[in-house]
């Protein structure tokens, strides 16, 4: 295996969670709105990863990759609200599926995956030039 493998891993690693990071951001910013109509509430997405032992090219490398994102099937919430615009002719609003305090937790996992990431590209950088100084002595 070559030792720039450890690069392209932790690259693929960091690209899938940023990805994860922008689907949590965006479910968050989302959070608050409301339709009337539960059909057009947004829904909360997540991506999902898949481990490749086989590059897309055919080669022998290893990645992360993202298999697709998918939008939750979990009913909206509908809020007796009469007074707002968006409620329908029974007063109610939908609001997302999304739980505030679970993409917060999504949120602080991807950061930290992400950081762990760096941190073996890090790693294996010092460790070639290390090997590559020794040819010096």
């Amino acid at each position: 295996m070559s030792s720039f493998k450890a690069f392209d891993i932790a690259g693929s690693g960091m690209a899938a969670q940023s990805v994860r990071l922008n689907t949590t951001a965006s479910n968050l910013a989302n959070a608050d709105s409301v339709s009337g109509d539960p059909a057009q509430v947004y829904k909360a997405r997540h991506p999902i990863f898949e481990a490749v032992r086989q590059g897309i090219n055919g080669s022998g490398d290893a990645a992360v990759r993202v298999r697709g994102i998918y939008e939750s099937d979990a009913p909206a919430a509908a809020r007796y609200e009469p007074g707002n615009p968006l409620a329908n002719e029974a007063g109610y609003v939908f609001a997302p599926n999304v739980n505030v305090v679970e993409e917060m937790v999504n949120m602080i996992s991807a950061s930290r995956t992400y950081q762990n990431n760096v941190e073996v590209m890090n790693t294996s950088k010092d460790l070639l030039l290390a090997t590559l100084r020794l040819g010096q002595s």
